[in-house]
C-alpha cells in the first residue's frame, strides 16, 4: 500500500480528534466562558452543522482543482478552525470556530477516499479507504483520551492548539507523500459531480449509510447509561470501555476493508446483518460486566466493518464522477448520528428500558439492510441507451471501464 495513505490518515487522525474530544471538554468550556452544559452542548451540534453542510459545498466548489491541493487547502481550514477555537474569547466565538472546524471534514474523507482508490489496484480499494480511516478509529482509542487530559491539566484551549499541530503535521505529509500525478484535477466538474447525484442508486446508498450507522448511534449515543444502570459499572470505568469500543471499530475497520476487496456487497450484507445481532443481543449483554464489555467491542467491530464498504459502495453508484457523493457520504453519517441518537431518545422518552435504544438500532439496522438491497436490484436493472450492462468501477479501473462503455 502506498506510503501516501499515512498522510490520509494522520489528517484523519486530527479530525477524529478534534471531533469527538469537545464531549470530554464541556465541563471544562462551561466553566471557563461560563455558560451552561447545555449551552456548551450546542458546540457538537455547531461541528456536525459544519460537516453537513461543508462536505457537498467544498466538494462541489473544488470539483475542478487538483485533488492534491484541495486536500492540503482543507487541512489548512482545519487547522485555521481549532486555532480560532483555541483563541475564542466567547461562547459566540468558539460556536463559529467549530463550524469552521466542521467544514472540511466531509470533504477531506470524500475527496482522500477517491485520491486513496486512485494510489492502488482495483482489488485493494477497499483496503485503502479502511487504512485512511484507521486514522478516525485511532483517534478514538488514543486521540480523543489523550487529548482530553491534556485539556483537563492544561486548559482546553491548550488541546485545541494540539489539534492544530496535528494538522500542519498532516499538511507537511499531504504535501510530501501524495504524488503529483494528483497534482491535476481528476474530477470531470461541477456540472458532472452533480450529474451523479441524479441517480436513484446513489441516493439509496446514502440512504444505507444514514440507515447502518444511525443503528449505531441510536445505541451508542446512550451506550454510558447502559453500562452504569445495566451492567453495573462505575462511572469511572466508562471511559476505559469507551476505549474498548475503539479498539473493537479499528479492528472491524480493517478487517471490512480486507473482506470488501474479495466481495463488497457480501462484506456490506454482513456487516449489518452482524450489527442487527449484536443490538438485538444488547439487552441480554448488559446483565453483566463482562458481556457488557464484550458487547461494546462487538458494536465497534459490527458497525465500522461497514464503514469501507459503504464509502465504495456510493463511489461504485456514480463511478463517472465518485467526489461529491463520496463527500456527501461523509454528511450521511453526521446525519445519521444525529438521527440516530434522536430514534435512541424516542425509546427512552416512551418509558422502555435503559437497554431500548439498541433495539431500536437494530431496526434501523434492518431498515439498512432492505435500503441497500433496493439499491443494488435497482441498480442492476439500469441498463444504459445502448443496452449494454453497466460496469463496476470498483472491480475495472476507471478510464478501462468508460473506454468499454464508449
Amino acid at each position: 500500500m502506498p506510503l501516501a495513505l499515512l498522510a490520509l490518515a494522520v489528517g484523519a487522525f486530527g479530525i477524529g480528534t478534534t471531533e469527538f474530544v469537545m464531549m470530554g471538554l464541556l465541563p471544562d468550556v462551561a466553566d471557563d466562558l461560563q455558560i451552561s452544559i447545555p449551552s456548551a452542548g450546542h458546540l457538537v451540534s455547531a461541528y456536525a452543522l459544519g460537516v453537513v453542510i461543508g462536505a457537498p459545498l467544498l466538494a462541489a466548489v473544488t470539483a475542478r482543482m487538483s485533488r492534491r491541493t484541495v486536500l492540503i487547502g482543507l487541512m489548512g481550514l482545519f487547522v485555521a478552525g481549532n486555532a480560532l477555537s483555541a483563541l475564542a474569547p466567547d461562547n459566540g466565538w468558539l460556536l463559529a470556530a467549530r463550524f469552521l472546524s466542521g467544514l472540511p471534514h466531509g470533504a477531506f474523507f470524500g475527496v482522500g477516499a477517491v485520491v486513496a482508490t486512485n494510489m492502488v489496484a482495483p482489488e485493494r480499494k477497499a483496503r485503502s479507504v479502511s487504512l485512511m480511516f484507521l486514522g478516525l478509529t485511532v483517534a478514538n482509542v488514543a486521540g480523543v483520551p489523550v487529548a482530553t487530559l491534556m485539556g483537563q491539566h492544561l486548559g482546553w484551549r491548550a488541546t485545541f492548539l494540539g489539534v492544530s499541530a496535528i494538522g500542519l503535521a498532516a499538511i507537511a505529509a499531504l504535501a510530501f507523500l501524495i504524488p503529483h500525478d494528483h497534482e491535476h484535477a481528476t474530477a470531470k466538474g461541477l456540472r458532472g459531480e452533480l450529474a451523479a447525484l441524479r441517480s436513484v442508486p446513489v441516493w439509496l446508498s446514502l440512504g444505507t449509510t444514514v440507515a447502518g450507522f444511525g443503528a449505531l448511534f441510536a445505541a451508542y449515543s446512550y451506550i454510558t447509561p447502559m453500562l452504569t444502570d445495566a451492567a453495573g459499572y462505575a462511572d469511572a470505568s466508562v471511559t476505559l470501555l469507551l476505549a474498548l469500543f475503539g479498539v473493537g471499530a479499528t479492528a472491524g475497520n480493517l478487517l471490512g476493508g480486507r473482506l470488501a476487496d474479495h466481495s463488497l456487497r457480501s462484506t456490506l450484507f454482513g456487516g449489518l446483518t452482524s450489527l442487527v445481532a449484536v443490538l438485538a443481543l444488547f439487552p441480554l449483554l448488559m446483565r453483566t460486566e463482562i458481556t457488557a464489555a464484550v458487547a461494546v467491542i462487538l458494536l465497534g467491530m459490527a458497525a465500522f466493518a461497514t464503514g469501507s464498504p459503504l464509502q465504495l459502495m456510493v463511489m461504485e453508484k456514480a463511478s463517472s464522477a465518485p467526489s461529491l457523493a463520496s463527500s456527501a457520504n461523509q454528511a450521511a453519517f453526521n446525519l445519521a448520528n444525529a438521527g440516530g441518537a434522536w430514534i435512541g431518545g424516542l425509546a427512552l422518552a416512551a418509558g422502555f428500558s435503559v437497554t431500548s435504544p439498541a433495539l431500536a438500532g437494530a431496526a434501523l439496522a434492518v431498515l439498512g439492510l432492505g435500503v441497500a438491497a433496493l439499491a443494488y436490484a435497482v441498480d442492476r436493472r439500469a441498463v444504459p441507451a445502448g443496452g449494454h450492462e453497466r460496469i463496476v468501477a470498483s472491480h475495472v479501473p476507471q478510464q478501462e471501464a468508460e473506454a468499454v462503455h464508449h
